[in-house]
């Protein structure tokens, strides 16, 4: 079982073939295996950083992905948008959920602070608890304490804004949150990270525990995700033939993510919720901050991410952003457009024009038109999850790959750049849910040859509903050399 575990999804005598023909073309063979392990590592654990507003924690997230992506501003609660990146350290791979900013105004400060960490805290595997060394613990630190302890999650306590050796004695006086050693960090210098990070490697596990799919029979768990008001609530109401969720007409009136077990079409799934937030018109801002972060962690515990898009409205940026978050973070695709009765026939052939310019990213994903009020077309939802599902955990054998491959680069070769033709030599699947590959080439494959690779993948071996991972290994100069050794 360890060896399968090492090899990605590629059983022995699969890898050790596959190892064979990587040396006959010039691969390093340390090389290929750091590629097939990287790719088939499947979900990555998840690391919040949580604390109150303004004591650093969006410098940090930056220090640790190591670019400058979350939003910092001199000011409290500017955080928005995006709020999962993948992150390294010491050859592990982790997401990082970041719970910046916007909390005080949609509820107080205090209900705002516990709100964010309970969302983030939900999804993670361990967390990250910054205070600000200098202004030292908090009533609202105090708080977010109580609800880490309650959590159970493996903790690491991150001592910020210690600039210098005097800022030690304030970090140390930390102890007294109970949470174990407060480790002294700069996140705006860079001073402690390193051993901060060594502190939040212990914590995370190797990968996180499998909470689909694994028991047999098991049910399998579906986030419903959608911007505020597009009717999530209605649609798991109709789908649970009662009323569940409160529905009103004022967006965002699910505050918490509602798990509900519900029997489909003979079938147990489970239901994720993810409605919009309590919010007056003039803190949408902080509201829709809420409503990506509760989403982010909703798609985190799912296998399937329904997307619920108001056909009656145009397709929003909104929207979009809620797909690549679903996409990215590797989650099977259901594509719902409610509402559907509302239609008329204009309305109708726009949104069509809409979907062929505004949806490519996702033209691969099962579509249903529904109405959650009426519950039209509801019994073509579970055949769409159910394919979804398929494609997600497709798993192509090697032999079969590399044939199809090599028809493909033979009928349509890469373009000549440079003087040099790249050519794909072999490539492997080394992991599913989603899939994915890892192909091998003499040079480097430009994106848009990717992309017609990516395509042709589909369009062989269906991959309906699901993302599909590529990444390409090119040979070192020092093959040649390898191969003559050999």
């Amino acid at each position: 079982m360890n060896d399968q575990h090492d090899h990605g999804a590629l059983g022995d005598a699969e890898y050790a073939e596959f190892m064979e023909l990587a040396a006959e073309e010039g691969f390093d063979v340390e090389d290929v295996e750091g590629a097939l392990e990287e790719a088939g590592h499947g979900p990555l654990p998840v690391l919040a950083v949580v604390g109150r507003p303004n004591v650093g924690k969006s410098t940090l997230v930056n220090r640790i992905i190591g670019r400058r992506e979350a939003v910092v501003e001199d000011k409290p609660g500017v955080t928005r948008d995006r709020v999962t990146y993948e992150a390294e350290w010491a050859g592990r791979r982790f997401k990082v959920v970041d719970t910046g900013g916007w909390e005080q105004d949609v509820l107080g400060i205090d209900a705002a602070v516990a709100a964010q960490a309970e969302y983030a805290i939900e999804s993670a595997d361990a967390v990250v608890f910054v205070v600000d060394a200098k202004v030292g613990a908090t009533d609202t630190d105090e708080a977010v304490v109580r609800l880490l302890r309650r959590a159970g999650k493996p903790v690491v306590l991150c001592a910020n804004k210690v600039d210098g050796q005097s800022g030690e004695s304030d970090a140390a006086s930390l102890w007294s949150l109970g949470l174990g050693l407060p480790h002294p960090v700069s996140s705006l210098h860079g001073r402690g990270t390193g051993d901060m990070l060594d502190a939040v490697l212990e914590a995370l596990p190797e990968a996180p525990a499998q909470t689909f799919g694994t028991a047999i029979g098991g049910p399998r768990r579906i986030a419903l995700i959608g911007r505020p008001n597009v009717g999530k609530s209605s649609l798991l109401n109709k789908v649970a033939k009662e009323d569940r969720v409160v529905v009103n007409e004022l967006a965002g009136t699910t505050r918490d993510p509602v798990d509900e077990l519900i029997q489909l079409g003979g079938v147990t799934w489970k239901f994720v919720d993810t409605a919009g937030i309590r919010k007056k018109v003039h803190l949408q801002q902080g509201a829709d901050y809420y409503a990506s972060l509760r989403t982010a962690a909703a798609v985190e515990k799912a296998e399937v991410a329904v997307i619920l898009i108001d056909s009656t409205e145009s397709i929003s940026v909104q929207d979009q952003r809620i797909i690549t978050m679903a996409v990215e973070a590797g989650r099977a695709v259901v594509i719902a457009y409610n509402k559907w009765d509302e239609l008329d026939e204009e309305r109708r052939y726009y949104l069509e024009r809409e979907i062929e310019t505004e949806m490519q990213q996702v033209a691969w994903a099962p579509r249903v038109n529904v109405s959650a009020l009426t519950g039209r077309h509801m019994e073509k939802l579970v055949p769409a999850i159910e394919t979804a599902l398929a494609g997600w955990e497709t798993r192509v054998p090697t032999g079969r790959l590399n044939a199809f491959l090599g028809e493909v680069v033979a009928a349509h070769p890469h373009p000549i750049r440079g003087g040099k033709q790249p050519r794909i030599l072999f490539g492997t699947q080394a992991g599913s849910k989603p899939p994915r590959f890892v192909l091998f080439a003499s040079g480097f494959l430009e994106h848009g040859y990717r992309r017609f690779i990516e395509r042709r993948l589909r369009e062989e071996f269906g991959f309906e509903g699901t993302p599909i991972h590529l990444s390409v290994r090119v040979r070192e100069k020092r093959g040649a050399q390898y191969k003559k050794k050999k």
